[in-house]
């Protein structure tokens, strides 16, 4: 039953963003979804309103009981097996299905954390790890909800330094069981979970993962932990006392856990940042229906400047959102579709694909998570002293969304894995980007030259996105000059030029999802999208040039500090556009509709 999307037909490599420019038609974009991911969108979204929104107070009270009857529900409905393949009683559906429902399921956060924990990490290690036997055993009913999934990876003293654990596994001396012994700290679902993927180290040294029933003797619960957000979900240590595991549990290769922890958490990471879209969608609906009806000096506060400002930019950032999401998922599912499923090293491949794109996968997580930190928190300011309260639903929207910036890898991890998978790639010569930056240096040093000239729509936008790319590789390459290998120490440096990656690759999406828009529909028709690139791209240039101007302040100073700064300056040059106006259109738009649409 895998569906098959119109997603573009060329393969691209991870990273390569930076240095290639691609065409719209070699994008995918939500207006490229299939009617099967339109109808599997459609049920999701039927679920979330139907199910799980009038069950929300007793899923934050902590009635798991309810908690378990939705995910046996979304098992029946083919919503936590999308990615489970047709032999083990899942769909098989592509990146792009399971992305659309993550991005529907999430209207409420407390019941989708526990979704993705269930069907993410805590289902899809068997599925890309897991011996025959071992997919047989669990993945039907993982799939179908008759058992609940978590994953245990970090602890109270190595929660992003994963591989420094201290959780310990033996084999007993007539090799018929593994004893564990640890603790495993924060594990989402721990409360009511059946089978979990747990990381120990045997014999102190081999990092490993292991699958362990609840039952297993030897294995306990610790006390709920009392959090900030996301309440409706479980959060528990695990005990590991002296915790019996038979050898055929032990999943992937022993000293080979980090290649399942790390492949998972991308897959959590592009999920993530669908999730973070979907909750995103809800607190702009919630925040343009408050503001159309909150009266204030005699008319609705809809109409002040400012608040429109706010409902502009929190849209603008939501279609920015899908842009990368979606464009990211399509570029995996190209990559997957060249595997060949009956192939002996089907698994293996299917992870390499997933892998290509770690820096896209990090680049989401890290997006998402601070996209929607700004909705909810303007949310809360549009609601005013209501939204401090919590019988209105900007307040736990607030609460539940901050828990996005700390999991599946803190923001600061993620921002050292983009930076230092992409100089990886470059020492290697998978990516050419050292090329790319000297290049580009002995351009910039030679004097200024004439910028590209681009036509067609969107040509002004398209050299803002040229410019953004070099001033990137200008920063990168100044900074590896001066520190070579030894950047890696450099975390503020690593952390700007990741920022500058980030917004170049947001800007690129936002821009060849309007071209695609513009071309399929004409200019008038996508006057909206082409709205928001350019409030987008307004806010993304300055963020790159601060950015810039960090790294190049820490790596000269005196004449070349100057003469770094001229050419920053040049790079960055560009007219200005309009935002406030092309805020007030965008505004009123969302307001006509009532909620954040293209259409």
């Amino acid at each position: 039953m895998a569906t098959t999307s119109t997603a573009p037909v060329i393969k691209v490599s991870g990273g390569s963003f930076l240095l290639e420019e691609r065409r719209p038609d070699e994008v995918f974009t939500p207006e490229d979804f299939t009617e099967q991911h339109q109808l599997i969108g459609q049920t999701a979204e039927e679920f979330a309103v139907n199910e799980i929104l009038p069950n929300a107070e007793k899923i934050e009270h902590k009635d798991f009981s309810v908690t378990r009857d939705l995910l046996k529900k979304a098992g029946e409905l083919g919503l936590s097996s999308a990615e489970i393949p047709e032999a083990y009683g899942g769909l098989e559906m592509d990146k792009v299905t399971a992305a659309v429902i993550a991005d529907h399921i999430a209207k409420y956060a407390g019941f989708a954390t526990t979704w993705g924990g269930h069907t993410g990490i805590g289902t899809l290690p068997i599925v890309y790890f897991g011996t025959e036997a071992q997919k047989k055993k669990y993945l039907p009913r993982l799939g179908a909800g008759e058992i609940v999934g978590a994953y245990a990876l970090s602890e109270a003293s190595s929660g992003s330094d994963a591989l420094n654990c201290r959780a310990r596994a033996e084999l007993s001396k007539d090799g018929k069981f593994y004893t564990l012994n640890g603790e495993k700290m924060w594990i989402t679902n721990a409360g009511f979970a059946d089978l979990f993927t747990v990381f120990a180290k045997v014999d102190g040294e081999k990092f490993t993962a292991f699958l362990v029933e609840k039952t297993f003797p030897g294995f306990s619960v610790g006390a709920e932990e009392h959090k900030m957000g996301i309440r409706g979900s479980s959060t528990c240590p695990i005990i590991l006392n002296d915790c019996r595991v038979p050898p055929e549990n032990v999943l992937g290769e022993i000293g080979k856990g980090h290649v399942i922890a790390f492949n998972i958490l991308n897959v959590g990471r592009f999920k993530l940042g669908a999730m973070c879209v979907g909750g995103a969608r809800i607190s702009i609906a919630n925040a343009i229906g408050y503001a159309k009806q909150r009266k204030a000096f005699g008319k609705v506060i809809a109409d002040f400047g400012l608040v429109r400002e706010k409902l502009a930019n929190m849209a603008t950032l939501l279609y920015v959102g899908e842009s990368l999401v979606y464009r990211t998922v399509g570029m995996m599912d190209v990559a997957l579709n060249e595997v060949d499923k009956s192939g002996a090293d089907a698994m293996k491949e299917t992870r390499k694909a997933i892998e290509e794109y770690a820096v896209e996968c990090s680049i989401i997580k890290v997006w998402g998570s601070e996209m929607i930190d700004y909705v909810v928190d303007e949310t809360v300011q549009i609601y005013g002293g209501y939204g401090f309260v919590e019988e209105y639903p900007a307040e736990r929207a607030y609460r539940d969304a901050r828990i996005n910036r700390i999991f599946e890898g803190t923001n600061e991890i993620n921002r050292l894995i983009i930076t230092g998978f992409l100089l990886k790639r470059a020492m290697s010569g998978q990516l050419p980007l050292m090329p790319a930056i000297k290049k580009l240096m002995d351009e910039v040093l030679s004097g200024p030259s004439i910028g590209e000239d681009l036509e067609g729509p969107l040509a002004e936008e398209r050299k803002l996105v040229a410019s953004a790319k070099k001033l990137g590789l200008f920063a990168s390459g100044a900074a590896t000059q001066k520190y070579m290998q030894a950047i890696q120490d450099q975390q503020e440096v690593m952390g700007a030029i990741a920022d500058m990656v980030i917004e170049t690759y947001a800007m690129e999406s936002a821009v060849l999802r309007a071209r695609k828009i513009v071309e399929k529909n004409g200019e008038a028709a996508a006057a909206l999208p082409v709205a928001m690139t350019r409030v987008y791209l307004s806010q993304a240039m300055e963020k790159i040039e601060a950015a810039a101007k960090k790294v190049i302040a820490a790596v000269a100073e005196g004449d070349m500090l100057r003469t770094q700064l001229a050419i920053l300056r040049r790079l960055a040059k560009h007219e200005p556009f309009n935002t406030i106006e092309l805020r007030q259109q965008i505004a009123q738009k969302m307001i006509e509709r009532g909620k954040y649409s293209l259409a």
